[in-house]
């Protein structure tokens, strides 16, 4: 999320349906020094400016085998990382509709829309938040030619798609939770009070007849504070657990089954502005909830606030399945009138440790050790930084992931950064590699997988 208000539709040229481009050269064979703010033990290895036909802001990103794909609120951005000191665009796609959070599933990716557009497909030319017949919600393509993705279908859902998360299910069929929220009566497609999610099942025969089954209300009591909807949720498979982050509370879910998830917990934190995103630990006792205070959009990383808004939030998940605080965590490199505020990470796969790597906007890329989830504490970090040279482009960085062997940021402004950490103590984490990593839904891991 980059303002917690829902933005009016930013008006577009024509666009063709669908627009698959190749770059025949990767953004730069020779990564150019950069000057940065940063720790000795990470290693900027490589950056992709944004391609011009997708060039509006970046958002999250989704991988499998050897790509990397990177969402944007103009689209998306295939890229391969087979080589990753020097990564090159195989596609893109332009297909706008705000937010663009992407999750993959095979040949199958799915696009989040949350700025109404006159109609489902790519070229459908923005229109009013006002008008009733906008369309929003999730679109689907299939990806199994790279260099040329093909728009499948869309399918509508309330208050359209913020962010998603994928749901594996059977042999036959998956789902995605679809998050959102209203925020205000104004918007004729999505009146509070909007306290639910909406959950596409879509048949792995025949994707184009994907569909919304169910909009469970998550908290039909109204809770101890107005919540309007979830913003981010992240679930554990293996474990049958979900966390949501749901505007004024943090949840778990069983999701044993899939179609019919289960609110089981629920806490509330006074410091908590707006819970944004959560991740367990890969023995799932303990889950990091975030806080985007000033919606993405303010310098939260400051003397002033302090470090206990804006910043992480530690809970320890009890054998009784309630979560129990355990401490705070916020970047101490003071920001000043930089927009800085804990958004988009994921875990650093070493086995039996707690690391952690995260996104602060302009505060740049963090590393943390959490293994004491009482005291948590940074251990490296990259940030580009125009305090240091004026000719440098400010890091803005929506998401941070680990990523078989390097972390991959999504930069608002300056494309894709790739970057290397050489701290001894996350070394085992090469030895782990995914085929497929879709960051708000967990996978388990080992050494070698």
């Amino acid at each position: 999320m980059r303002t917690l208000a829902r933005r009016a539709a930013v008006p577009f040229a024509a666009l063709a349906l669908l627009v698959g481009l190749t770059s025949p050269t990767s953004a730069y064979a020779d990564t150019p020094p950069v000057d940065e703010v940063s720790s000795d033990n990470v290693e900027l290895v490589a950056n992709v400016p944004k391609p011009e036909a997708v060039s509006n802001t970046n958002s999250d990103l989704a991988f499998t085998g050897d790509y990397a794909i990177g969402g944007n609120y103009d689209g998306f951005v295939i890229y391969d990382i087979s080589e990753p000191e020097d990564p090159r665009i195989v596609s893109e796609v332009v297909c706008p509709g705000g937010q663009g959070d992407v999750s993959v599933s095979g040949d199958l990716l799915y696009f989040a829309v949350d700025y109404p557009r006159a109609g489902e497909d790519c070229g459908a030319p923005a229109v009013p938040t006002t008008d009733p017949n906008g369309f929003e919600g999730v679109r689907i393509f299939d990806i199994s030619d790279k260099s040329a993705p093909e728009y499948v279908s869309a399918v509508a859902t309330d208050c359209g798609s913020h962010t998603l998360t994928l749901v594996p299910g059977d042999d036959e069929r998956e789902y995605v939770y679809v998050s959102s929220y209203s925020p205000s009566a104004s918007f004729p497609n999505c009146q509070p009070p909007h306290d639910k999610i909406s959950i596409i099942e879509v048949p792995l025969e025949d994707p184009a007849s994907a569909e919304v089954v169910d909009a469970p209300v998550l908290f039909p009591d109204g809770g101890h504070r107005t919540t309007t909807g979830c913003h981010d949720i992240t679930v554990y498979p293996a474990k049958d657990l979900a966390a949501g982050a749901c505007m004024g509370d943090g949840i778990l879910m069983d999701i044993s089954d899939p179609a019919a998830p289960v609110v089981t917990e629920v806490v509330q934190d006074t410091n908590f502005a707006f819970w944004h995103s959560a991740t367990f630990t890969n023995d799932a006792s303990t889950v990091i909830f975030t806080d985007e205070l000033g919606g993405g959009g303010a310098p939260t990383c400051t003397e002033e606030i302090g470090p206990e808004r804006g910043a992480n939030a530690i809970y320890k998940l009890e054998r009784d399945g309630s979560l129990t605080f355990q401490s705070y965590f916020k970047i101490d490199r003071h920001q000043g009138d930089q927009v800085c505020v804990a958004h988009n990470g994921s875990l650093i796969p070493v086995p039996g440790q707690n690391f952690f790597v995260q996104s602060w906007y302009q505060g740049g890329v963090s590393v943390i050790d959490f293994n004491d989830p009482t005291n948590p504490r940074e251990i490296g970090y990259f940030d580009a930084d125009s305090r240091v040279d004026g000719e440098v482009q400010d890091n803005d960085t929506w998401s941070a992931y680990y990523y078989n062997g390097h972390v991959y940021s999504s930069d608002i402004d300056r494309g894709l950064d790739v970057l290397k950490l050489t701290e001894p103590r996350l070394r085992p984490a090469e030895r782990v590699t995914y085929d497929e990593f879709n960051p708000q839904t967990q996978p388990v891991y080992r050494p070698g997988r």
